[in-house]
C-alpha cells in the first residue's frame, strides 16, 4: 500500500485490435504506460483480448476460450511482477467441456495470480447474446487483499445490480472495478442513446455511494459489427462524484488517485453498514413479493 494509504488507479479504455495476440500486445504496452506514470492497481476492459464476439450466436467462436489460469494470466503476471503492480484482466474463460465463463482474474503486484470472478449476471439483447456463450458465474462476489487495497471486480451487466455492489463491499471491497462492453445500437442511439448512457453511468456512482466505496468502470470504445461502445470509462468517489472520465470514441489511459484513509473516515461518519436493518431483507431471496 502507498503512504497515506493512497492509491493510483488506471483503466485502459481501448479498441479491437485484429487478434488475441495483437489485443495482448497492445494491453501490456498500455500497462507498461500506466505503471510509468505511478498506476498501481490497472484494469482492462472486458473480454479485453478478443473481439466483443457476442453480437451473433456462433459456436466457432467457443474457441477463443482459455483457461484460467493459463497462458494469457501467466504472461500478465509476470508483467505485473516487473512493474510491480496489481493487473484485473477480464477473459473467456474455458472451464470445460461445454462450459465457458465471462471471467476476470486477480493478480497481484508480486506477479501471483490471486483467484478469479466469473459473471454472475448474465444478459440476452439484440447484439449482446451472451447467454449462448457464458454459463452464470458460481464463484460468488469476492474480494481480494491485494498488496495495494481491497478490491472487488463484477462484470458489466452486474453493474445494474445494487446487491453485487453491496455484497462487494460488504466482504471489505474498498474499490470495485467493472470491466465493461456496452454501447448503442444504431436503432436505438438517436432516441435513447443519452438515456441509456446516463442510467449506466447514474447506477454505479449511486453504488459508489450507498456503499462508500470507489466505483472504477473501465469500457471498450470504437464499433464492432453495428454496436458502438460508448467508451467514458469513469472513475466516481464514495461521494458518487465523478473524478476522472475518458471520451466517448478514443483509446484512453484513465488515471485517478483513490484516498482509502478518507474513505474509512467516510464510512465512520455515515455508517449505512452499521444501520442496515439486516431482520427486515429477507424478501431479497425472492423473485417478486407476492
Amino acid at each position: 500500500m502507498a503512504d497515506g494509504r493512497r492509491v493510483r488507479i488506471a483503466l485502459i479504455q481501448g479498441r479491437e485490435q485484429g487478434s488475441p495476440e495483437a489485443d495482448l500486445d497492445y494491453t501490456m504496452e498500455r500497462i507498461r504506460e500506466a505503471a510509468a506514470a505511478g498506476a498501481q492497481i490497472v484494469c482492462a476492459q472486458e473480454l479485453f483480448n478478443t473481439p466483443y464476439f457476442c453480437r451473433t450466436q456462433d459456436p466457432s467462436l467457443f474457441d477463443l476460450a482459455e483457461p484460467i489460469p493459463g497462458p494469457t494470466t501467466d504472461a500478465l503476471g509476470a508483467l505485473a511482477g516487473e512493474l510491480g503492480l496489481v493487473i484485473i484482466a477480464a477473459l473467456f474463460e474455458r472451464r470445460g467441456p461445454g462450459v465457458y465463463h465471462n471471467t476476470a482474474a486477480v493478480i497481484d503486484a508480486d506477479g501471483r495470480y490471486l483467484g478469479k470472478y466469473r459473471k454472475m449476471h448474465i444478459p440476452q439483447d439484440p447484439g449482446f447474446e451472451e447467454k449462448f456463450y457464458f454459463t452464470p458465474g458460481d464463484l460468488g462476489y469476492r474480494v481480494w487483499d491485494t498488496k495495494c487495497g481491497k478490491i472487488g471486480v463484477l462484470i458489466c451487466w452486474d453493474q445494474w445490480y445494487p446487491e453485487a455492489a453491496r455484497l462487494s463491499a460488504l466482504a471489505g471491497a474498498e474499490i470495485l472495478f467493472y470491466p465493461t462492453a456496452i454501447g448503442w445500437l444504431p436503432e436505438e442511439k438517436e432516441a435513447l442513446g443519452e438515456a441509456q448512457h446516463t442510467a449506466w453511468e447514474t447506477v454505479q456512482r449511486g453504488h459508489a455511494v450507498a456503499n462508500a466505496c470507489y466505483v472504477a468502470a473501465v469500457n471498450r470504445t470504437g464499433i464492432e459489427g453495428e454496436t458502438e461502445f460508448w467508451g467514458q470509462s469513469f472513475v466516481a468517489d464514495f461521494y458518487g462524484q465523478v473524478m476522472e472520465r475518458a471520451p466517448v470514441a478514443d483509446e484512453h489511459i484513465l488515471f485517478a488517485d483513490c484516498d482509502l484513509k478518507a474513505l474509512e473516515d467516510m464510512r465512520r461518519i455515515w455508517p449505512f453498514f452499521r444501520d442496515r436493518r439486516i431482520d427486515s431483507y429477507s424478501d431479497l431471496n425472492k423473485r417478486l413479493i407476492d
